[in-house]
């Protein structure tokens, strides 16, 4: 007779893979911030900006998929969109 695997063993194999996914997700976001904030701090506004769309990107996909809350994209997206009005808008 086949033994059969327990619920539990499948949740947790379930949520293994859930926690790589998520992993990935949040190190993407990282990367990105990190570019964008590098490309402000070198003055370059076009890559600044196309970095930043890409970042806000990534947030939106992050927080809808729930690996992020929203309330936390959107206090990131503000502060880099604060970041870029700062170095780049003229005062």
């Amino acid at each position: 007779m086949a033994v059969k695997k327990s619920s539990a063993e499948k949740r947790h194999k379930q949520s293994q893979q859930r926690r790589i996914r998520n992993r990935a997700v949040k190190s993407s976001v990282r990367t990105s911030a990190k570019k964008y904030v590098a490309s402000v701090h070198a003055n370059e506004s076009d890559n600044a900006e196309n970095l930043l769309r890409n970042l806000v990107k990534e947030l939106d996909t992050a927080a809808r998929k729930g690996i992020i809350s929203r309330n936390a994209a959107a206090r990131k997206k503000s502060r880099m969109q604060k970041l870029y009005n700062a170095t780049f808008t003229v005062k």
